[in-house]
């Protein structure tokens, strides 16, 4: 009745003035704090719509401090898209009995009270306000529990119950055992469950999976953890040690509490307690976590290691499948990626998800518009300087990897100026302007704070701009047989930088002859598609002498500068890159 009343006057205030946002205004708070979502997001879609159309400016500007209903729409599905990466392909929704795909998740979502009161609500707030209260709502619904337990007899797979509800599935076997499972998940507050046998699709070896909260179910009797057979497998490990709660069960499906026997979380697992409650993947005492493993066993001999990688370093795993990629092949695409830089290496992505964007290609040129280009540059650059480049290009080593550093070979462009560009609502990114010898002065936008100079006060560790050599702009027609650049030994010298020889002058017409004019051509050629804009690095060095990749959100492009570009890519080398 009180909401009525409220509406009533709301609606009094839109007769009075129905130009005006201020009736929508109120109408849309009576309608968002009477939980009647839809209307509400109605009255604010009119209600922006007002102050977009005011008469006076100072109205207008209000508008600024709202984003409308699809604007939030896209920034929750980033947060979804965000929680989801490294979620599980299939759950069991513990209140449908239902198994859902990643699409069908998304939509119980969208249809659900949280996120229509999401929609109405985050308007209306700053954005860092918005952003963190998206984020938490969006946890809080597709948080995850896990059943971890060791398979015994039959055990449902995804095709028992797919397009089924369990509760409805006849009561025997390993379905009753799943039956319990999503009984006490829902009863503890968890929409969505997960357990390995009928949550993987077997035939889909993309579907790996993190345990989020384990629930293990040993005996009835005192000291049975201890005892468990579920402290002799492998995958526990990480099930054991990865959630922030987790729950024992016992055969009956009671909570595993105040066990009378003397033994410890220690005795039981092999693991300190303090681990237990405080651990961090990484590096670090990994004699240790070795250990933990090797009293464990898995039906498959190889899953013991894979076990280990959620241990040890997530990032780690996929930054050595990228480090063989490189070494094996010499193709630098695996490095055409935006968002976070990975622990393993600055040159690789923290996540596979960096993939996702489509790699920025280098426009093409017709074979007249490249015979026209090579005329032109004939009047501007001198033949003897584009050998010289196009020999330095030719000598240099495909890329490779040891002990975690990208030997990466390059055209350097110097960094002369870095400022930084105010950005209204600037949170966690920073743009900055920034000028390099040779180049068109260009944008970056990164998560990374960096120091403001200029020539007139420059900084005290250097910046560079390069680009990656790919030898494909050679556009030779065997470069796919071309493997003498790529060696079979993955082992690389303690120097392999480019050496003085790297850099000789090729033969220059003289006296003593000519210039064989199909390699003038293929010189200029190169000359041409080497002005072409291109996806550049922003590197930084570091104290050693060795550089780090400066991560964007955005790729980086840009072009050379001037009319002859040959000079300003003569510097050629191969850096060291952390």
């Amino acid at each position: 009745m009180l909401w009525d009343d409220a509406l009533l006057d709301a609606e009094k205030v839109i007769e009075l003035n129905p130009s005006s946002y201020i009736g929508y205004q109120l109408k849309h708070g009576v309608l968002h704090s009477a939980h009647r979502y839809d209307e509400a997001i109605e009255a604010l879609k009119i209600m922006l719509s007002k102050l977009e159309n005011a008469s006076d400016t100072q109205t207008r500007k209000l508008r600024q401090q709202y984003v409308t209903p699809s604007e939030a729409e896209g920034t929750i599905q980033e947060t979804i898209q965000a929680q989801l990466d490294d979620a599980p392909h299939h759950l069991l929704n513990t209140f449908t009995g239902r198994l859902c795909n990643r699409d069908v998740q998304i939509n119980a979502f969208k249809t659900s009270i949280e996120y229509k009161e999401l929609l109405s609500s985050s308007s209306l707030v700053r954005v860092d306000v918005r952003k963190e209260r998206i984020k938490d709502v969006v946890e809080t619904y597709f948080r995850c529990v896990t059943l971890s337990y060791r398979w015994e007899g039959k055990e449902p797979l995804l095709h028992d119950i797919k397009d089924k509800v369990v509760d409805e599935l006849a009561a025997v076997g390993g379905i009753i055992k799943l039956q319990s499972f999503c009984k006490t998940a829902r009863a503890a507050g968890y929409r969505w469950g997960w357990i390995d046998s009928c949550c993987i699709d077997q035939d889909n070896n993309a579907e790996l999976q993190h345990p989020s909260i384990p629930y293990v179910p040993p005996s009835s009797k005192p000291g049975a953890l201890a005892r468990s057979a579920w402290n002799t497998r492998g995958w526990t490990v990480p099930e054991l040690l990865a959630p922030k709660v987790i729950r024992f069960y016992q055969s009956d499906w009671t909570p595993y509490l105040d066990d009378p026997s003397p033994t410890t979380s220690e005795d039981a697992t092999g693991i300190d307690a303090q681990t237990l409650v405080a651990f961090c993947p990484g590096m670090i005492n990994a004699r240790e976590k070795l250990q933990w493993a090797s009293t464990r066993a898995t039906t498959v001999e190889e899953d013991i290691a894979y076990s280990l990688f959620g241990i040890l370093k997530k990032q780690y795993a996929l930054g050595r499948l990228l480090q063989e990629i490189v070494a094996e092949s010499g193709d630098i695409t695996a490095l055409d990626w935006v968002g976070a830089s990975s622990e393993f290496n600055s040159c690789l992505p923290a996540d596979i998800t960096s993939y996702k964007a489509a790699p920025y290609t280098l426009p093409s040129i017709c074979e007249d518009e490249m015979q026209r280009s090579v005329s032109s540059l004939q009047d501007t650059v001198v033949v003897e300087l584009a050998l010289q480049l196009y020999s330095s290009l030719d000598r240099l080593r495909a890329p490779r990897f040891a002990h975690r550093r990208l030997h990466l070979p390059c055209i350097a462009f110097p960094v002369t100026e870095v400022r930084r560009r105010p950005i209204e609502h600037e949170e966690t990114y920073f743009t900055y302007e920034v000028k390099a010898d040779g180049l068109h002065d260009l944008q970056i936008t990164t998560t990374d704070k960096l120091p403001r100079f200029s020539r007139a006060r420059p900084t005290r560790r250097s910046f560079l701009l390069i680009r990656p050599w790919d030898r494909r702009l050679f556009q030779l027609p065997d470069y796919a047989d071309d493997t003498d650049s790529v060696d079979d030994d993955d082992s690389i010298d303690d120097d392999d930088s480019v050496d003085d020889d790297d850099f000789a002058l090729p033969e220059l017409p003289g006296e003593q002859g000519l210039v064989d004019p199909q390699l003038s051509d293929r010189a200029m050629r190169l000359i041409v598609r080497l002005g072409q804009p291109f996806r550049a690095f922003l590197l930084k060095e570091q104290r050693s002498g060795e550089y780090k990749r400066i991560a964007s959100d955005y790729d980086i492009i840009t072009q050379i500068r001037d009319v002859d570009p040959v000079p300003g890519m003569m510097d050629v080398r191969t850096l060291e890159i952390l």
